[in-house]
């Protein structure tokens, strides 16, 4: 039997971690790795068009699965390509292996051709990145890289030039049991007692959630009966936390809508459940605050907090929740109710004037009919921007739909790539990416990706040919928008030229009929819908602090947009508020 090489080997290596895949574009010193997956059957190569897709996709496969993926890049400007999409999948937690394959050993340092230092360049967006340089670092370093990943849960980065990679496997490699799962972490009985000491002596909570209360929906939902609270979210605890839930208040920060942001500024104690939400001018600095999440080196880097709790927020509240004592008192959390209703109400009528007529198109309803018409377990990837807005205010969850973005990194053109990743992991699950005009085009070259590989990836495009985030960042600092506009083809033309079902949508009365078509075509389809692009209203005061979009103030700009089914459910919640 002929000998493993170092190309083997790592490819084993990958198959006994749980890699399904490894996502793309071949080059010369990647040669030897990608001959060893055409050789496996338990693991496939995934050719894609830019390697920062290559990388998004692995994210979101990770996000969707929770297991190791991975995503490679040949030396050089290859691999650099990587690197955004790791920066999104390492903030978003979602581990991922890279494999930056590199010049040869021999001419590293030397300004050889297609030189760059992977194992430097990486160091930012990953928890570990190491050069192979010698086949002796085999098995371990890999399986170093790997623990790393999923351990700590991100990135890392194996680095291996492509004349050590065709080098003989070395004599009698050792191989430990690799880790392909997290543990629960437990807080410690002091951070457990003065917690409960905290929450008896507070007659107003409230908790506010972030991706971090993945799984625990129903341990929030206890504890917020048992001492009465409100519950608000970020936007990546949208997914987790929104659904079935009668003490929703809504989302706080700049796409925030409801009462969340005076649910938090108003009570005596609020408690951060597993978020790392950045925007601190949304957050209180007059109440007393605490924050319980995984990861120990985010507590208290946004909040001054008066007690930091380490441990999941599962494993937390199901010690603590037996031992608070249950409140009666629900006046604050009614208030908070009934504001949170009155918030949506007066936010949608703006909206359900004439929308159905309305030439350019509201994008709103394009998200409302976009959430009546998907599955219940349908895939939502979104592009960062706008888009970002219409999947907070109009995509429902339920507990079974996911909604993956780049709501940590911000990166553009994220929705088609993550798209694939999603779709792999199950060709009958129904995927949709919300892209704009301006991420699409930006990598519109993988929506060739979906046909080669016949993904039924379903595009909504957003088309209103500009910018338009930026555009309103520009408004908000006082300057007039330049540079934002977007001169777009046909794209349903393209998606038909490339093979791909296209229809384009310039009047409301056609939109649902071409969303249901699109859902039924087995292959990928893209809906080309043109939207209004002066769709934002802006306020008629607008302070000097609204600079870039970000500043507290700029919670007031436009995103009073309308928030579909949210206010049915925000009745819903009120009609249980019990009366005098």
């Amino acid at each position: 039997m002929a000998k493993q090489n170092v190309a083997e080997q790592f490819v084993d290596i990958l198959v006994r971690a749980g890699v399904q895949r490894l996502y793309g574009v071949v080059g010369d010193s990647l040669n030897p790795v990608v001959d060893a997956i055409r050789r496996t059957p338990d693991i496939d190569w995934i050719q894609v068009r830019h390697e920062e897709v290559a990388a998004f996709a692995a994210g979101a496969e990770a996000q969707i699965t929770g297991r190791l993926t991975a995503c490679a890049g040949s030396c050089g400007p290859g691999n650099l390509h990587l690197i955004n999409g790791l920066y999104d999948a390492h903030r978003s937690m979602a581990p991922v292996l890279a494999l930056a394959s590199h010049i040869p050993s021999s001419e590293i340092g030397l300004g050889y051709f297609q030189e760059t230092h992977p194992d430097r360049l990486f160091a930012e967006c990953s928890h570990y990145s190491e050069l192979i340089s010698n086949p002796q670092q085999m098995p371990r370093l890999l399986q170093t890289a790997i623990q790393h990943a999923v351990g700590q849960g991100g990135v890392s980065v194996v680095s291996l030039p492509g004349d050590i990679a065709s080098e003989p496997a070395p004599e009698k490699a050792w191989e430990t049991a690799l880790v392909t799962s997290r543990p629960t972490v437990r807080p410690g009985d002091a951070e457990i007692d003065a917690l409960v000491r905290m929450i008896d002596a507070a007659d107003r909570v409230t908790l506010f959630c972030g991706s971090g209360t993945a799984g625990a929906h129903a341990e929030v939902m206890q504890f917020a009966e048992r001492v009465k609270s409100p519950v608000g979210h970020a936007l990546r605890g949208k997914e987790w936390i929104q659904y079935d839930n009668p003490f929703d208040v809504g989302m706080s920060g700049l796409l925030g809508y409801g009462a969340a942001y005076e649910a938090t500024h108003e009570c005596d104690l609020l408690i951060l459940l597993g978020t790392d939400f950045p925007y601190n001018a949304f957050l209180p600095d007059d109440v007393t605050i605490v924050q319980v999440d995984v990861r120990p080196e985010r507590l208290g880097r946004r909040s001054t907090l008066d007690l930091a709790v380490w441990g999941d927020v599962r494993e937390t509240l199901r010690c603590i929740t037996p031992r608070v004592r249950a409140k009666t008192d629900r006046r604050f959390l009614d208030r908070m109710l009934k504001k949170h209703a009155d918030s949506l109400e007066g936010v949608v009528k703006a909206y359900t004037r004439k929308v159905e007529k309305h030439v350019p198109i509201h994008p709103e309803y394009v998200a409302s009919v976009l959430d009546e018409l998907a599955d219940d377990d349908a895939v939502f990837t979104v592009d960062t921007g706008m888009c970002n807005v219409w999947a907070a205010r109009y995509i429902s969850p339920n507990g079974r739909r996911r909604i993956i973005g780049s709501f940590s990194h911000g990166s553009m053109a994220n929705a088609l790539p993550q798209a694939i990743g999603a779709q792999f992991t199950d060709r009958s699950r129904q995927v949709i990416s919300m892209s704009g005009d301006g991420g699409f085009t930006m990598l519109m070259g993988d929506f060739l990706t979906l046909v080669q590989y016949d993904l039924p990836v379903k595009i909504v495009l957003f088309n209103n040919s500009s910018l338009s985030m930026v555009e309103l960042e520009m408004l908000v600092a006082g300057l007039p928008s330049y540079g934002t506009t977007n001169r777009n083809p046909d794209f349903a033309a393209i998606a038909r030229a490339a093979g791909a079902y296209g229809v384009r949508v310039e009047k409301p009365k056609q939109l649902a009929g071409a969303l249901k078509d699109a859902f039924k075509h087995k292959g990928p389809a893209l809906v080309d819908v043109v939207t209004d692009p002066n769709a934002l209203s802006i306020p008629p005061k607008i302070s000097r602090e609204m600079v870039s979009g970000f500043a507290l103030s700029a919670s007031k700009v436009v995103l009073d947009g309308g928030v579909g089914r949210m206010l049915q459910m925000a009745r819903s919640n009120l009609r249980n508020v019990p009366r005098p």
